[in-house]
């Protein structure tokens, strides 16, 4: 079902196709670091791409993920736009964190009214980057006011890995800047003040303050208001019809079977992630 409208829709768009869906329902911890966006996704995006005759075309790029490494993220935005010079990011429901930054790499988004984005700061064990710095600036401040509390800081702070501070700094003004860098270099590309509108929105993304939770979804419309180039899927019913289809598709194969990750072309070339989740059940 999934291959039959993948062809559909790349014959409608006359667009390549590619899906990068993964499963997000309830998981073992174990299986969270494989639907990730991660180092071997290269290696599928590869396969997929095998075979297409990518000069010339446009690709219509399918998200569903709840992120993953920012480094990965990277090369894959690399080794894409190093293929095509216009990629449109579909976004079915749910696109977070690092897969935020991979849309924002592309040159347009389209999402549904049920889709989401998310802020794009770093996490660290699931604590996100910015709460540990401002924890380290609390203590701080609270040293300053009353030494005596520096037993207490310092039992807390030992918890903390070495160099954690540099790295929470160093890794939230990272993704601020290729979210920059991706915006003003492909949805804005050729605008008056592309980088202006590009590091407002950058710096909105990565804004924990602004957000609360990493998992905190934006929306469509709140995304707009924001300034992000997005189209709604429900204003061109066929597509939204032919996108569904593949994402519904997705999710009840991977109820279904051992599936947790599928990246593929329209031709259904691609790779597919398997995770045994009965035997970690039966442990």
């Amino acid at each position: 079902v999934i291959h039959f409208y993948m062809s559909k829709l790349a014959n409608y768009t006359k667009c390549d196709v590619i899906s990068y869906i993964a499963c997000t329902t309830r998981l073992p911890n174990q299986a969270y670091q494989y639907i990730g966006i991660n180092s071997e996704d290269i290696t599928s995006l590869m396969t997929a791409l095998s075979g297409l005759k990518t000069k010339d075309k446009n690709l219509i790029l399918i998200i569903h993920s709840l992120g993953g490494s920012l480094e990965a993220t990277e090369q894959i935005v690399s080794y894409l736009r190093s293929k095509y010079n216009k990629i449109t990011a579909i976004i079915p429901q749910m696109a977070m964190s690092a897969a935020t930054l991979l849309a924002c790499a592309c040159d347009e988004i389209i999402m549904g009214k049920q889709s989401a984005i998310g802020p794009i700061d770093p996490q660290y064990n699931g604590i996100p980057a910015q709460a540990i710095l401002q924890e380290f600036k609390k203590a701080s401040e609270d040293i300053a006011k009353n030494p005596g509390t520096i037993p207490l800081w310092l039992e807390k702070m030992r918890t903390l890995p070495v160099g954690m501070i540099t790295m929470c700094e160093e890794s939230s003004i990272l993704s601020k800047k290729k979210a920059e860098d991706w915006l003003s270099s492909y949805m804005f590309r050729g605008e008056i003040k592309a980088t202006e509108k590009a590091e407002k929105i950058a710096k909105w993304l990565g804004d924990f303050k602004n957000h609360k939770t990493h998992s905190h979804p934006i929306s469509m419309t709140e995304a707009i208001s924001k300034g992000l180039k997005i189209k709604a899927l429900e204003d061109d019913q066929t597509l939204q019809d032919l996108v569904l289809s593949i994402f519904h598709a997705a999710m009840i194969t991977f109820s279904t079977t051992p599936y947790i990750k599928i990246i593929e072309n329209h031709n259904g070339v691609g790779r597919y992630l398997g995770f045994n989740i009965s035997a970690v059940k039966n442990k």
